[in-house]
């Protein structure tokens, strides 16, 4: 089972994917954390992304690929694995149908999980870290104990700045332009299935399970 989730930043798909990698024995690979395991263990890859990383460049999407690939190509993708951050647009999904259908391969789903942008913006300008310990709250969801304190470690708790209004919205606007066409992509390939994202997660997840299991 190979699957790719998509969504606006803050949607929830990486908790989504962690939750289907754990229930059905899959891996759950998340671009961010193959490019840092490649540069900290400094394969040629990670070496090479690390050239344009370094100059606040993004990493091409050939390599980026290359990176993927070597990645699912490991013995605990055999079972299959959930994308997670991967495509983030339609050239790095052509690339990665190409390198697949060359192996013989392809994408089973394409998970939407679907929440409209103000719900995004209120989620993640409610989101709280510790400056010390790192923990992460939310006002609404997962409060502290006491206002503006970590339950862990009694520092001070802090609205990152990517969390703030402005730039979430850049971040939505990046993703509109970009990334949402995927959706219309993925559909033409038949393998698009669309979830409410605004409910609950367990909810959220047991739609998912309905999809993967019909």
């Amino acid at each position: 089972m190979k699957i790719i989730m998509l969504g606006a930043p803050g949607a929830g798909k990486g908790t989504q994917a962690k939750m289907i990698a754990e229930k059905y024995g899959i891996a759950h690979v998340s671009t961010g954390d193959i490019f840092r395991a490649n540069i900290k263990n400094g394969t040629e890859l990670g070496m090479e992304a690390k050239k344009y990383m370094d100059q606040g460049l993004l990493v091409p999407d050939e390599l980026t690929v290359k990176i993927l690939l070597d990645r699912v190509a490991k013995d605990d993708c055999k079972a299959g694995y959930v994308l997670d951050g991967f495509p983030r647009n339609i050239p790095q999904a052509q690339v990665l149908d190409k390198a697949l259908s060359e192996l013989g391969d392809e994408i089973d789903f394409a998970i939407d999980v679907d929440v409209p942008d103000e719900n995004i913006v209120r989620r993640m300008g409610g989101r709280r870290a510790c400056v010390s310990c790192g923990a992460t709250y939310h006002l609404e969801y997962v409060p502290p104990k006491a206002e503006g304190v970590c339950d862990e470690c009694g520092e001070k708790l802090i609205l990152r700045d990517d969390d703030r209004a402005d730039t979430v919205q850049k971040r939505l606007s990046v993703y509109h332009e970009q990334t949402q066409p995927l959706i219309e992509f993925y559909d033409g390939k038949g393998v698009l299935r669309t979830v409410d994202g605004t409910k609950d997660m367990q909810e959220v997840f047991e739609a998912v399970t309905a999809i993967l299991e019909a």
